[in-house]
Order: C-alpha cells, then sequence, then structure tokens
C-alpha cells in the first residue's frame, strides 16, 4: 500500500477559523475582565462590588463578542460569496477566457505553458469554479468564513478566560486583591499564549510574551485610572 493513503497530515492552518475566534475570545475575556476587576479594586470598592461589576463585565463582553464576530465574518462571509458568484457568471459567459486566466495562474506558479494549460483544462473539467475559487480567488474550505462558528467560538472562550480572574476575586483577601488579579491573570493569558502558539504551530516564548505585554499594559493603566479617580471604570 502507497505511504500517501496511510499518511495523512494535520496541518495548523485547518484550525484557522476556530482557533483566531478562539484565542481572541479567551484574551479579551481575561484581559477585559481583569481589568475592569483591578480598576474597580482600586477604587477600594466591596469584594461584592468587584464581583458584580466583573459578572456583568462578563455578560456584556460575551454578547459583544459573539455579535461583534458574527457581523465582522459575516462581512467576509458577503464578499466571498459575491466574488464567487461573479466568478460563476463569468465562467459561463466566457470560459475560453477564464481557461486563460487560469493558465496564467499556473505559468506564475512555474508551470510551463503547455503543461499549464493541461493542468487547467483537467482541473476546470472536474469543478471549474472550485478551482477558480482556490487559485485565483484564494477561497477554499479551509479558510472560508464561517460567521455562526466564529460568533459561538468567541463568546464561549470569552466566557471561559472572563470566570477566570473572577474566581481569583472569590478566593482572594480584598486587601490583595488587586496584586492577586494581576499576577493570576499575567499567568492566565501566558498559558493562554502558549497553547494557542502550541495549536497553531507558533513560537511559544513570542506568543507568551506578547499576550502578557499587553496584558500587563490594560490592567496596569485601568488600574492607575481607578486609583486615581476612586470610581468605578
Amino acid at each position: 500500500m502507497s505511504r500517501l493513503r496511510i499518511h495523512t497530515e494535520r496541518h495548523a492552518v485547518e484550525r484557522i477559523g476556530w482557533l483566531r475566534a478562539a484565542v481572541l475570545g479567551a484574551n479579551d475575556g481575561i484581559v477585559s475582565t481583569a481589568s475592569l476587576i483591578v480598576g474597580v479594586a482600586a477604587a477600594s470598592a466591596t469584594r461584592g462590588d468587584i464581583l458584580l461589576a466583573g459578572v456583568a463585565g462578563l455578560v456584556a463582553g460575551a454578547m459583544s463578542m459573539a455579535a461583534g464576530e458574527y457581523v465582522s465574518v459575516s462581512s467576509q462571509s458577503d464578499t466571498e460569496k459575491a466574488d464567487l458568484a461573479r466568478e460563476t457568471k463569468e465562467l459561463r459567459n466566457d470560459p475560453a477566457f477564464e481557461l486563460e486566466e487560469l493558465t496564467r495562474i499556473y505559468v506564475d506558479h512555474g508551470l510551463e505553458p503547455d503543461l499549464a494549460r493541461q493542468v487547467a483544462m483537467q482541473l476546470s473539467a472536474h469543478d471549474a469554479l472550485k478551482v477558480h475559487a482556490r487559485d485565483e480567488l484564494h477561497i477554499s474550505d479551509v479558510t472560508a468564513a464561517r460567521p455562526s462558528q466564529a460568533a459561538l467560538t468567541s463568546a464561549a472562550t470569552f466566557a471561559v478566560g472572563a470566570s477566570a480572574p473572577l474566581l481569583i476575586v472569590l478566593i482572594a483577601q480584598v486587601e490583595t486583591l488587586t496584586l492577586t488579579v494581576s499576577v493570576a491573570s499575567l499567568l492566565f493569558l501566558a498559558l493562554l499564549g502558549a497553547v494557542g502558539a502550541r495549536s497553531g504551530g507558533a513560537n511559544m516564548f513570542t506568543a507568551v510574551v506578547r499576550v502578557t505585554f499587553w496584558g500587563a499594559i490594560a490592567m496596569a493603566i485601568t488600574a492607575g485610572i481607578g486609583g486615581l479617580f476612586g470610581a468605578v471604570v
């Protein structure tokens, strides 16, 4: 049996749709909720007030992430559908030109003109629209926009990420709550960065430094504002 028949590869790009939404949602959940908690705690609020603000931030943030991701990815999906509709019309009205266009693409990729034309003809005979979508428009099953998947993934991972600093509020001493939530949230962010990098095949150290740095900046600014004005931010 050929090794190609028994060897299957799983590429990181196959996870790009849900992975991007998951990392974004969890990261935003940790950073925004932790920053909100730190800001409120710095204003000398009670544990109850801090929890209330954190829960409100979790619910509002999850709904906002879901709506924002759905609208954003839907716009991408609409653009893809419009391009595919136009390509379908062009294939119907002028298939010869579309064949030449596909041939030029393969020539640009390094094939000899005669071979490029043969490849274009054979692939077009099987599924012309799919070939043009992939090689001309760069739309594939892997990278195609999926609004519902992005919205649900972002909302769920935001809620999970936001729950982490809220849990710390329940168990930490009020006197050291700001410091405890900040340190714990940075550790959560570091873990998230490592997991995201691992899942996507990226450099783990770079991902960890990136998410923790910006998370620390966000919490420091919010804590400073809360401490300065003594008000819920």
